[in-house]
């Protein structure tokens, strides 16, 4: 799945990505990266708003296992678990989500979870930046069901 493919499938089943103008950077089965503008996601005190940032890195966090998870079968309906945020400074302007898949994680026992069970979960984790300074961090987990 090429970064136009991801963006193009999260403007058209996840609107909010498309009122937040979400970009798609990088999506790769190792490595995603959204960016959003400030303008559409501010708040009342100029800066980013709390619920953006949170939902970007839940964006990307997602699509990353949406790219990972591209050409199974069935087809897993993606969703998350439960997540938490740490939110570190402010952000002035733009900011953008990094994923990185874990290196740790075992991915044939994943998909070996999918097929025989249904279901598999991962946590993930991401970064919000704006410019060079992490202003948020993520950590989730989420369900692949069949």
């Amino acid at each position: 799945m090429t970064p136009s493919e991801l963006q193009t499938y999260l403007q058209t089943h996840i609107p909010l990505s498309a009122a937040m103008q979400v970009e798609v950077i990088q999506a790769t089965p190792d490595v995603v990266e959204l960016t959003a503008p400030l303008a559409p996601n501010i708040n009342h005190r100029g800066t980013a708003f709390g619920g953006s940032i949170s939902t970007l890195a839940t964006l990307a966090c997602w699509s990353l296992l949406r790219v990972r998870t591209d050409g199974m079968q069935p087809a897993p309906h993606l969703v998350v678990r439960r997540n938490s945020m740490e939110y570190e400074a402010p952000i002035l302007g733009g900011f953008r989500a990094i994923v990185r898949f874990p290196a740790e994680v075992d991915w044939p026992r994943f998909q070996a979870a999918y097929t025989s069970k249904g279901r598999a979960r991962l946590k993930l984790d991401a970064e919000v930046l704006t410019g060079d300074v992490v202003a948020a961090r993520f950590s989730g987990e989420f369900v692949a069901l069949a």
